[in-house]
């Protein structure tokens, strides 16, 4: 069962842009980076945010169409599961309603003192799998 999904917009920078006049490729990753980083800030409590961590394990990234300097971009966000200390997200990076990108990722939940994995228990899951009343 997936949690909402998350809407992060994203402001194109000039230093985003590759000697063929779009972004370059690289740059989507950070973008995702971005989003599951504000979507976990957006949920999580305070104390969670201050004693938890996350990294990156893994990216798939298809990519459909290139994004430009002056484009309206929104990278949209869900975690799909969890398992352990493992995260897995999907996002659609899109300008308007043309795709740009797909990535599947995965993502390791840290203990921000320790920097060992921190199993995500019913405490952290219930942020973004909030149980219906």
């Amino acid at each position: 069962m997936s949690a909402r999904s998350f809407a992060f917009p994203i402001k194109v920078q000039p230093a985003d842009i590759d000697f063929m006049g779009h972004v370059n490729n690289a740059r989507y990753l950070g973008w995702v980076q971005d989003a599951v980083l504000a979507h976990w800030r957006k949920l999580a409590s305070s104390d969670e945010v201050a004693s938890k961590a996350w990294v990156a394990l893994k990216h798939e990234i298809t990519y459909r169409k290139p994004a430009f300097l002056e484009d309206d971009v929104i990278a949209r966000t869900v975690l799909e599961s969890i398992k352990g200390a493992r995260a897995f997200y999907s996002t659609v990076i899109q300008r308007g309603e043309d795709v740009l990108a797909e990535v599947k990722s995965s993502w390791c939940c840290i203990d921000a003192e320790t920097l060992r994995p921190a199993r995500i228990g019913e405490d952290i899951s219930r942020f973004f799998f909030p149980k219906d009343d």
